[in-house]
C-alpha cells in the first residue's frame, strides 16, 4: 500500500504482522504499534523532540554495563517495573506482597551462616536482622534460601564503590524456617541520577529517592520465589518513592536499642539497630 498519512499507516503496519508464526510476537506486535502510534498522535512531537528521544534512547543504551542497568532504573521510574510485578505476582492473602528487583543484584553472593555478619567491615550502625520464612499457613520452611542486599549507610551499594562485595549474602533457614544476620542500617538514596534517567526526572520535577530498606530473595522447593524489600517506618521518601515500590505490609521499625544483650544473645557494646520480618510464600 502506497500514499500512507497518519490515519492509515497504523492498519497498516500491523497488516504486515499476519505471517507470524508466533502467536504472542504477533500480538505483543500489534499492541505495540497502535499504543506507541496512539501516543505519536496523541502529543504530536516535532522533528526535534523525536530525535531527541531517540538520543536519549541511545544515551541510555550506553550507560548500561555489568555494574548498571539504565533501562532497569527507566523502566523503575516510570512505574513499568512495579506494574509488570503486579501483573506477575497477584498474591492470595497472607502471602508476602512482591516489589521490584532493583538494579543492584549480584549472582554468587557469599554464603553465611546464621548469625553471620555480612558487612564486610562496612562501617555504621549495627543491625541485627531476623526472620522466619513459611508457607501460606505458617508452617516452617527448614533450608529456605534467603539471599539479601542492601545499601550502606551513605546510600550506596557494594557495586557502585568498592572492590569486593558486601552487605549482600545468601543464608539458609533452620528447622524452624529462622534465619539471621548482622549487618548496618541502610539509608534512604538517590538511584543513580547522573544519567539519562536523572535529567529526566529533574525534568518532570521529580527527586530521585528511594526510601531505606533491605532487599530480599527467598527460594524453596515447592514455593513461588519471592522478591521483595523491608522498607524503614518513618523514612522521608515512604510516600514518594521514585520507582513506586513501597506496600504497608512491608514496612517495618528498624527499632534503636542502647547497648546490652540483644535478641539472639550477642553483647552489644554500642547502640544497635533491630528488624524483624516474617516471610510467607505462595505454593506453586
Amino acid at each position: 500500500m502506497r500514499d500512507l498519512n497518519e490515519h492509515t499507516l497504523t492498519d497498516e503496519v500491523i497488516s504486515r504482522f499476519a505471517g507470524s508464526k508466533n502467536p504472542r510476537i504477533k500480538q505483543i506486535s500489534e499492541a505495540l504499534v497502535r499504543h506507541l502510534h496512539d501516543f505519536v498522535r496523541e502529543v504530536e512531537p516535532t522533528q526535534e523532540e523525536w530525535e531527541f528521544a531517540i538520543d536519549f534512547l541511545t544515551r541510555t543504551g550506553h550507560m548500561c554495563d555489568d555494574k548498571r542497568q539504565e533501562f532497569i532504573l527507566l523502566s523503575d521510574a516510570l512505574g513499568i517495573s512495579m506494574l509488570v510485578d503486579a501483573i506477575n505476582h497477584r498474591m492470595p492473602e497472607g502471602v508476602t506482597e512482591t516489589t521490584v528487583f532493583g538494579p543492584f543484584y549480584v549472582e554468587g553472593a557469599k554464603q553465611y551462616e546464621l548469625g553471620g555478619d555480612i558487612t564486610e567491615g562496612v562501617p555504621g550502625t549495627p543491625m541485627l536482622i531476623t526472620g522466619t520464612v513459611s508457607d501460606q499457613e505458617g508452617k516452617p520452611l527448614a533450608n529456605a534460601s534467603v539471599n539479601l542486599w542492601q545499601s550502606d549507610t551513605e546510600g550506596f551499594y557494594d557495586v557502585q564503590r568498592l572492590d569486593s562485595l558486601a552487605l549482600r549474602g545468601e543464608l539458609h533457614t533452620n528447622g524452624k524456617g529462622e534465619f539471621s544476620c548482622w549487618t548496618v542500617r541502610p539509608s534512604a538514596y538517590p538511584i543513580p541520577d547522573d544519567g539519562p534517567v536523572g535529567q529526566m526526572l529533574e525534568a518532570q520535577g521529580r527527586h530521585p529517592y528511594r526510601p531505606a530498606h533491605v532487599h530480599f530473595m527467598i527460594e524453596a522447593p515447592g514455593f513461588q520465589k519471592l522478591v521483595t524489600h523491608v522498607f524503614a517506618d518513618g523514612d522521608t521518601y515512604l510516600d514518594s518513592d521514585v520507582v513506586f515500590g513501597v506496600k504497608n505490609s512491608l514496612i517495618r521499625e528498624y527499632e534503636m536499642h542502647e547497648p546490652g544483650k540483644a535478641p539472639d544473645g550477642r553483647d552489644m557494646t554500642e547502640p544497635y539497630a533491630y528488624l524483624h520480618y516474617d516471610f510467607r510464600l505462595k505454593q506453586v
